[in-house]
């Protein structure tokens, strides 16, 4: 049976695990066609073999792409543009975390993380415009962090980015709210995953599940377009005590 987004097309960065596969699955299971992209090939080729055992017989593509370099960008949405024709959604979730003290960080690894975290999702939401204004309209969806409103000691590059990301985001959404595009970001606070170690682990039980943050993505998409939802932030609602 098709689902709210049937038919709609959809880009998700970073989602060969965690949070972005956990999305390209909701979105396969609400009637979209998806094309999802990593950094690893390997990782991605796996990925897209287990979506497409579960997607009902809708498009399932992959590209690989270091969304920090902008001409691998331009190659990833000519390859959304090959394989669905079109995109209406896309999902920055691309993102990663190098964490030491800011006298520690090198320059490569500084680069790193803002290039990944803050210009890849310039580079692709600059992409998924140009495509939203020929369709005349479409979301974007940033995958950001609380760590983009609470600073930690450590995280002068992942702060940064996430700073940066409250601030794109917002500002892009303003640009192109007249253009019916809506243009929202989310905020979640520890989510178990891989990316801060590994998931299922007895100490990570009380992290946010990767499924919730879908759930969130579809809830944004499903309102309706006289509603925008801009930000959400997300909590675990038993932390784990110090």
């Amino acid at each position: 049976m098709d689902g709210a987004l049937s038919g709609k097309r959809a880009l998700v960065t970073g989602a060969s695990k965690g949070i972005g596969f956990a999305i390209a699955e909701a979105l396969l299971r609400e009637g979209a066609n998806v094309l999802i992209c990593a950094r690893n090939s390997g990782e991605l080729e796996k990925a897209a073999s287990g979506l497409k055992q579960s997607s009902s017989g809708k498009k399932v593509a992959a590209q690989a792409a270091d969304v920090s370099k902008s001409e691998e960008v331009a190659r990833l949405f000519e390859a959304v543009d090959r394989e669905l024709g079109g995109l209406d959604i896309l999902i920055n979730n691309a993102g990663l975390g190098i964490f030491r003290a800011t006298a520690e960080l090198t320059v490569e690894e500084w680069d790193r993380v803002i290039g990944t975290n803050l210009s890849g999702a310039f580079y692709c939401s600059r992409e998924a415009l140009e495509r939203f204004q020929r369709s005349r309209g479409g979301a974007i969806i940033n995958i950001s962090s609380l760590a983009g409103k609470n600073p930690f000691a450590g995280g002068s590059a992942y702060n940064a980015s996430k700073f940066g990301m409250t601030g794109f985001s917002e500002a892009m959404m303003l640009d192109h709210r007249s253009d019916n595009v809506r243009v929202s970001y989310i905020m979640p606070g520890s989510v178990d995953t891989a990316f801060g170690g590994e998931r299922g682990a007895q100490h990570a039980s009380w992290k946010i599940a990767p499924e919730d943050i879908a759930e969130i993505v579809l809830g944004i998409l499903r309102m309706p377009e006289r509603t925008l939802i801009s930000r959400v932030e997300v909590r675990p609602s038993r932390p784990q005590k110090n």
